[in-house]
């Protein structure tokens, strides 16, 4: 199993909004994908800017590519990210899961 981390920023004022877009669009699109296994979005705010940190479950680079393109190194946004990050963060990361337990399968 691989995990895909995805970081961004946004005005702590927008994030509550920006959280029910994730949940139309990418959380949506992530979970709709074959090979995706499951989901965990982290959130924190500190000195006025809201993190959201996701972390995706898939069951191969294939599985990842199906979601995010040939370059699935590259992070994959929608056009109204703009209206809520500080910026777009160009790539996000990928582990391979040595371990999961709890509520992760």
């Amino acid at each position: 199993m691989i995990a895909r981390t995805w970081h961004g920023r946004v005005p702590a004022s927008k994030a509550d909004a920006y959280e029910a877009f994730l949940h139309r669009t990418g959380l949506a699109d992530i979970a709709a994908t074959p090979g995706n296994r499951g989901l965990i979005v982290l959130r924190r705010t500190m000195d006025g800017v809201t993190h959201f940190v996701l972390t995706s479950l898939w069951d191969s680079v294939e599985a990842i590519q199906r979601f995010a393109g040939e370059e699935y190194a590259r992070a994959r946004y929608y056009d109204e990210d703009d209206d809520y990050l500080l910026e777009r963060e160009p790539f996000v990361t990928h582990y391979d899961v040595i371990l999961a337990t709890g509520a992760v399968t």
